[in-house]
């Protein structure tokens, strides 16, 4: 009875799991990812109120989650790296001022009443309630853009605490290839002597093969083996032939 053909040895693991929060858009390091590496790749959508908790029940190996982008303390059990700014936009009803503006300043809307997408439940339910001209909200672009309504306008905010994406993971994590992942999210090569896959053992170069030696050669045992190699000119060391009548008594 034949046997099935063993497996590659990057399917014997489980997929890496990673989780992001909306606004994320892991896409191109995923992209990386499956060039470099043979180890196949799952990617989720988690709320930002889960993101955590989806890390640390092992659901995911890693996680992209938002943070301050100032006063962010590091809990004690992971490891956390911030990676980029997230601009800051106030969202407004379609028909509101603020449309003649290409960006304002938080100062320019003192007066104005402002809306909270955590108290809200959402922030797509916020911006519905923005939409109705019940109030103003200050969102993250990239999670404005998301949930984009035609009936609501964004600016860019300045003068208001903005945000951070950050990548995370757990410190007990002995998975190399989280090592890999976070290597590619920040831009190092394949090639980098920071990954950990170009830290592995390298294959043994093979010996190079002498060239095989010409036929009738000492080293082939052929025809001039143990004979010592001529020197000189072709012809040095042979008795000259005579010439036809000479040399003769």
């Amino acid at each position: 009875m034949s046997q099935a053909p063993p497996q590659p040895s990057s399917t014997a693991h489980s997929p890496l799991k990673i989780a992001y929060v909306p606004g994320v858009t892991p896409g191109k390091w995923i992209s990386r990812w499956n060039e470099r590496r043979g180890r196949a790749l799952d990617a989720a959508q988690v709320e930002e109120d889960r993101i955590l908790a989806v890390l640390r029940s092992r659901e995911a190996d890693l996680v992209f989650l938002r943070i301050p982008e100032e006063g962010f303390e590091r809990p004690a059990d992971l490891h956390a790296i911030p990676l980029y700014r997230e601009q800051p936009v106030v969202a407004a009803p379609k028909d509101h001022p603020l449309a003649a503006f290409d960006e304002v300043h938080v100062a320019d809307l003192s007066g104005e009443s402002f809306l909270d997408a955590v108290e809200l439940g959402s922030p797509a339910m916020a911006l519905e309630v923005a939409a109705s001209g019940a109030g103003l909200l200050i969102l993250p672009m990239s999670v404005a853009r998301l949930h984009s309504r035609r009936d609501v306008i964004t600016r860019p905010v300045q003068g208001v605490d903005g945000s951070r994406i950050a990548v995370a993971w757990l410190q007990e994590t002995e998975d190399q290839d989280v090592d890999e992942f976070i290597g590619i999210v920040r831009g190092r090569t394949a090639n980098s002597s920071r990954q950990p896959s170009s830290r592995q053992e390298p294959a043994k170069k093979k010996a190079r093969k002498a060239p095989a030696p010409a036929a009738g050669s000492k080293a082939a045992g052929g025809k001039g083996a143990g004979r010592p190699a001529r020197q000189g000119k072709p012809g040095a060391g042979r008795t000259p032939r005579r010439k036809p009548g000479k040399g003769r008594a």
